[in-house]
């Protein structure tokens, strides 16, 4: 389903690094099998796509259904973790001008992802008349921007269909047992799904914190699941050949010979979001201790009249992994009889050779720059690939995790904004911190 390519930076790469990395790599592998490493308990998602809760599937589905009919547009309130995964597999799939697209689903508009008033007040804007539904998600209810923004989708629900009305609309996608959302949506009616205990935030695009939204988008979920199942059953066996070792062992001799950027880039626009997806599972998980490589994305050849200067002459402390996929559709470029731009030459060719050969151009002028280039292809864009690729990455970043000696399912370090933005607020309990940071402001 993936082709890794490495041809493009084995001449960077140490000799040998793939064998001496293999003891390494096998041990990871049996702690994510058996959750025994630093952060087992939130390795449930290394099995999801075969033991995942068919019951609750079903009830995604159906509620996907009940959405699509009863509402024109669906508000995702949820940060990090519990929004970019969706996104990501909805612009990929459907476009990043999905919401512009004339189609039988609701437009689905995110919320809840920051603290902007402008963008608060633009999606209650885009929302205007029409019929609306929200699924709030967070395993505890209490997170800053989600909950402010639940606090006011839920008041508009009840506005204007009244408690009884509201209550139909509000799917919360929460903590199974506990929490403020969890006490709210019981004591409500809401309709509930769950957060597993077992699956971080990062890693749970595949639990209903990504599969309802998908879902009411239209996409087809079972050949999400099914991609998802046979990345699993594939990376699962283990040696020189598993493209997961393969990729994570040249990661990590890469970031232990100096590199210490790993720029994600593609050449198709809707990929934007999957690497957002991609920058918070690999930045929160090897990001800490004082190690891990940087998680950077370029979307390319945009980005080559941008950063392309800085890839192609700056400080050597960068690779790139370069993702490559078929178009879906084909575009011919047509003669001009005055041919004023000079481009007769290529007249009759598709734009993807045009494409193809641009990529194939800057991953050699970057090599010979010194910059490394590893090439992951897949097949054309559809849901089994996506679900392929999906777990591809998250089984690399736990591999590399362990390679790297950290707990790659923990993140302490967010929590350090966190306690400073509720002291500054004025949040009890934080009386004491406030002032100290006022005098430090």
């Amino acid at each position: 389903m993936i082709r890794l390519d490495l041809s493009k930076a084995v001449s960077f790469l140490p000799e040998n690094y793939a064998q001496t990395r293999q003891e390494g790599l096998k041990a990871a592998a049996q702690m994510l099998a058996d959750h025994s490493g630093p952060g087992g308990d939130f390795t449930g998602w290394v099995t999801l796509p075969r033991d995942y809760d068919k019951e609750e599937f079903a009830r995604i589905q159906a509620a996907a259904k009940k959405i699509q009919q009863q509402s024109q547009v669906l508000v995702v309130i949820g940060i990090g973790g519990s929004y970019l995964g969706a996104r990501a597999v909805i612009e990929l799939l459907k476009s990043p001008n999905y919401n512009l697209k004339k189609k039988d689903t609701p437009d689905i508009l995110f919320a809840g992802n920051g603290l902007s008033t402008d963008t608060l007040l633009e999606t209650i804007a885009l929302i205007g008349d029409r019929d609306f539904s929200v699924n709030i998600i967070s395993k505890s209810g209490t997170t800053t921007e989600p909950a402010v923004a639940f606090r006011i989708f839920k008041g508009m629900l009840e506005e204007k269909y009244g408690k009884e009305g509201a209550r139909e609309r509000i799917y919360a996608t929460t903590d199974k047992a506990r929490g403020a959302l969890k006490g709210l949506a019981d004591a409500e009616g809401y309709e509930e799904f769950v957060v597993p205990d077992e699956v971080g935030g990062r890693y749970s695009v595949l639990t209903a914190v990504g599969l309802l939204p998908i879902a009411a988008a239209g996409i087809d979920i079972v050949s999400l699941m099914e991609g998802a199942r046979k990345a699993m059953e594939e990376l699962s066996v283990g040696g020189p050949d598993n493209i997961a070792w393969q990729y994570a062992a040249a990661r990590h001799a890469l970031y232990e010979s100096g590199k210490k950027v790993e720029i994600l880039a593609c050449y198709e626009p809707p990929f934007r979001f999957f690497a957002e997806w991609w920058k918070q599972l690999y930045g929160e998980s090897e990001g800490k201790e004082g190690k891990g490589l940087f998680p950077a994305s370029v979307e390319f050849t945009a980005d080559l009249h941008s950063m392309g200067q800085y890839i192609q002459q700056g400080e050597r402390l960068m690779f790139e992994t370069v993702v490559k996929f078929a178009p879906k559709g084909e575009f011919i470029i047509p003669e001009d009889p005055e041919n004023v731009d000079g481009l007769n030459f290529l007249a009759g060719k598709p734009l993807s050779f045009v494409a193809e050969q641009a990529m194939r151009g800057t991953i050699l002028a970057h090599v010979d720059g010194g910059v490394p280039n590893v090439l992951l292809e897949l097949p054309q864009i559809s849901e089994s690939s996506v679900g392929y690729f999906i777990y591809f990455f998250e089984y690399v970043c736990g591999l590399s995790g362990y390679l790297l000696k950290v707990n790659p399912f923990d993140q302490p370090g967010v929590e350090a904004y966190k306690k400073n933005m509720f002291a500054l607020l004025g949040k009890p309990g934080y009386e004491d911190m406030k002032a100290e940071l006022e005098a430090r402001l």
